[in-house]
C-alpha cells in the first residue's frame, strides 16, 4: 500500500495511493499515528480498501499533500552514512553510526516550501531515504529488524550548517528549524519498495542534478541502524529513521553553494515518488 495524508497543516485526513490515483479513505476513522500502527492499523487499512473497492472517493486536483505519517515522538537521523558524503565533507566515516534528531515543528509535506531560517547563511540540502517503525521497539536484534519496519518514504534532511558545524555543541541546532522535514509524497509499505539496498536516489535544484546516489552505498544496513538505535532508546509506531544522505550537498562544493530564495528543490527515489519544494526567505508570504 501507499498511504498519503491531504488538506490543511494540522488538519491532514487519511487517503491512499490506488495505480496512481489518490483516494479519500476518511471513514476508516483514523489517521496514521502511533495507535494506528501500534495496533495492526496496516492490515485493517487493507481490508477497509479491499471491502471498498469501487466505492472510495478519488481526491480532487491540486489537494495539499501532508507528510504520510502523523507527527512522529521521533525524527532520528543518520549522519556520514555514505562514504562518498563522508569524503566531500572532510570527515572520516564513522565506525559507529552518527545520530542527531531533528524536531518534530521541522516536519511538513513533500511539496511545502522550504523556508531559510532568520540569520541563516548556509542552508543545505540532503536526500535521504527514511524508514517509518511500525511496532514498538526496544534491544531489537538485526535479524529481526524488517518486523518493526511499516514502510519507506523520501525525506530531504535540510540543514544549516553554520548552525550544525559552526556555533559548537551537537548538530540538532543545524538540522530541526521549522521547514526542514520534508517528508512524502507517500508511505510505501515493504512490498512496495522491493530492494532497499539498490534503489537510485537523487536531487536538483533549480533543475541542475546535485545529488544522484544508491543505497547500495550506505555504511550502516537498515536493519543494523534499527537494533542499533534501539539499544539506546524506544523506538515508537509511527518514528522516523532517516538514513544518511550521497555525495552532492552543498557543503562539498567548492566554494560551497547553498540554498537562496527562489530556488526550486526537487527530488526522489526509486519507488518513493518524487518531492519538490520552492525556497522562501524568513517572513516572506
Amino acid at each position: 500500500m501507499k498511504l498519503i495524508r491531504y488538506g490543511q497543516p494540522g488538519h491532514e485526513k487519511p487517503g491512499i495511493l490506488l495505480h496512481d490515483q489518490p483516494y479519500d479513505v476518511s471513514a476508516f476513522g483514523e489517521d496514521y499515528n502511533e495507535a494506528f500502527f501500534a495496533n495492526d492499523g496496516l492490515q485493517r487499512l487493507a481490508e477497509f480498501v479491499q471491502s471498498h473497492e469501487g466505492r472510495l472517493t478519488p481526491l480532487a486536483d491540486g489537494e495539499r499533500l501532508g507528510p504520510p505519517v502523523a507527527r512522529p515522538s521521533k525524527i532520528l537521523c543518520i549522519g556520514l552514512n555514505y562514504a562518498d558524503h563522508a569524503k566531500e565533507t572532510g570527515a572520516t566515516p564513522p565506525p559507529e553510526p552518527v545520530l542527531f534528531m531533528k524536531s518534530t515543528t521541522s516536519y511538513i509535506g513533500p511539496h511545502d516550501d522550504i523556508i531559510i531560517p532568520k540569520n541563516s547563511v548556509k542552508t543545505d540540502w540532503e536526500v535521504e531515504l527514511a524508514v517509518v517503525i511500525g511496532k514498538r521497539a526496544s534491544y531489537v536484534e538485526e535479524a529481526d529488524a524488517a518486523d518493526y519496519i511499516a514502510g519507506y518514504a523520501l525525506h530531504n534532511d535540510v540543514s544549516e550548517r553554520e548552525f550544525q558545524l559552526e556555533r559548537s555543541g551537537t548538530w540538532d541546532k543545524g538540522k530541526g528549524c521549522d521547514t526542514f522535514a520534508p517528508v512524502g509524497p507517500f508511505l510505501a509499505t515493504p512490498d512496495e519498495v522491493g530492494d532497499v539496498d539498490n534503489l537510485r536516489l537523487w536531487l536538483s535544484v533549480n533543475g541542475k542534478m546535485m545529488q544522484d546516489g544508491t543505497t547500495a552505498n550506505l555504511i550502516f544496513k537498515i536493519p543494523f541502524l534499527i537494533s542499533y538505535l534501539s539499544q539506546f532508546m524506544t523506538l515508537l509506531p509511527g518514528d522516523i529513521i532517516s538514513t544518511g544522505t550521497p555525495a552532492g550537498v552543498g557543503l562539498g562544493f567548492n566554494p560551497p553553494v547553498y540554498l537562496k530564495p527562489g530556488d526550486v528543490v526537487e527530488l526522489g527515489i526509486d519507488g518513493l515518488g518524487t518531492a519538490r519544494q520552492q525556497v522562501k526567505a524568513y517572513g516572506q508570504n
